[in-house]
């Protein structure tokens, strides 16, 4: 189990700390005398004789707590103090023989030997606390975090207002037309930092919620650690920045459920719920293993009543939080994915299409310009007109990119610099598309 580095707690919007302050009883951490007693015992066998003060920064809960669990262990003769100190850094304690038979068939029935988690109702307050669904975006805001971006008129209107909204949203339109590119510059502007937990106890069972793949934690500045140890916050959280989770075709029904891994004895969170407070962006919606129709009536209460219900391997079923803007993107119109329940549920519904001969012309010029590739008005004319134009091929933003990639990829292999002309134009346009050279 990894230790996770101690954080500290960030200032919101308010004023209003991010992280709960630190318990200071057993009843304050939401768990049980039992749960942290066997928590202990697991720390203790792995890791042999330790000092209270060790034991406090390995599971992330004040030393007062964590002496009250062992003094209920010591009476139990599960423990004992091996050494007293003068303060917690030289108190020592150490398992009886009985003390580390029973950690040990702790461990067989679960290897969870790391932060303390918090409770399942600590966890819904947190996420309610700090909802994606507070967060607001102005016409300003989009159009600085687009710049430089060529979006079709209109559509950063539609967008900015789906996600004050805070209901999904879906972008559909033909391949190549900037769904997958646009959905990834939206989860670029997500902003805030959230207090994400390690993990949440559930029924006596661990979930692990923080992902290092896709939680970021926030370095805290200086002013910040010192008013954090006056604070004095719950290390069991930690400070990150909103999450965005994107999913491919590689998205089942059974990665929206909980992951019991059997080696080990816990679980891990599923991505919708790792992604809490932020945004969940569903990429090629259509081309999963899973159809479209099933993954909605999965989603069709979570996105209705923002909650979920997960079921741990004993059966047990709970409700948490679904506190994501969920963003679809699809090659399928609307209608084709759902039936009209469903569709009521997506707020918006942004068709996306091709460019203006400007915005083409206008990505054509970034795209050369980033790749290196000296700009050619003739090339430019020669794709336009004679081969777009007679082909009827519609102006999609990809093409530029796929197009003059190529060029790029041959002036690598033949060892110059690359030139844009209308017979290199044409050379790529061929392998692009697949048709026989002349």
């Amino acid at each position: 189990m990894t230790n996770l580095a101690a954080t500290f707690p960030a200032a919101g919007h308010d004023g209003a700390w991010l992280v709960p302050p630190a318990p200071r009883t057993v009843e304050d951490t939401g768990l049980s005398l039992r749960f942290l007693s066997e928590l202990l015992s697991k720390v203790m066998v792995l890791s042999g004789r330790s000092s209270l003060s060790d034991l406090a920064a390995h599971v992330k809960l004040p030393a007062n707590v964590l002496e009250n669990v062992l003094i209920e262990m010591r009476a139990e003769r599960l423990c004992e103090l091996s050494r007293r100190g003068e303060n917690n850094a030289s108190t020592f304690y150490q398992l009886t023989d009985a003390g580390r038979e029973r950690a040990l068939a702790h461990l067989r029935r679960s290897q969870y030997a790391g932060v303390a988690p918090v409770s399942l109702a600590d966890y819904t307050r947190q996420v309610e606390r700090q909802s994606i669904r507070e967060v607001r975006y102005t016409r300003e805001m989009l159009a600085e975090g687009f710049k430089g971006v060529v979006v079709q008129p209109g559509v950063l209107d539609r967008v900015g207002a789906a996600l004050n909204s805070g209901r999904a949203l879906i972008l559909y339109g033909p391949p190549g037309c900037g769904k997958t590119y646009l959905a990834e510059r939206l989860a670029e502007l997500v902003s805030g930092d959230i207090a994400v937990p390690c993990s949440v106890e559930v029924d006596g069972e661990v979930v692990q919620v923080f992902d290092p793949h896709l939680h970021t934690p926030v370095a805290q500045p200086a002013a910040a650690t010192a008013l954090a140890r006056h604070y004095n916050s719950d290390g069991r959280w930690v400070i990150c920045k909103r999450p965005v989770c994107i999913s491919g075709g590689e998205l089942t029904l059974k990665t929206l459920d909980l992951e019991f891994d059997h080696s080990r004895g816990y679980y891990q969170a599923p991505p919708h719920v790792k992604a809490n407070n932020g945004v969940f962006v569903v990429d090629d919606l259509g081309r999963q293993l899973i159809s479209p129709r099933d993954l909605m009536n999965r989603w069709i209460v979570p996105l209705d009543r923002r909650t979920d219900f997960l079921t741990l391997h004993t059966g047990y079923k709970f409700r948490i939080p679904f506190d994501v803007i969920v963003v679809f993107s699809s090659n399928q119109h609307p209608d084709e994915l759902g039936d009209e329940a469903f569709l009521r549920r997506l707020g918006y519904k942004i068709a996306l299409g091709p460019l203006t001969e400007p915005q083409y012309r206008q990505v054509f010029t970034q795209v050369s310009e980033e790749l290196a590739i000296p700009f050619s008005d003739s090339a430019y004319l020669h794709m336009l007109e004679q081969l777009h134009y007679r082909e009827d091929r519609p102006l999609y933003a990809c093409y530029p990119r796929d197009v003059l990639s190529q060029l790029r990829d041959l002036a690598d292999y033949e060892a110059r610099a690359p030139e844009m002309t209308p017979e290199s134009i044409q050379w790529a346009w061929r392998n692009y598309f697949a048709m026989p050279a002349k």
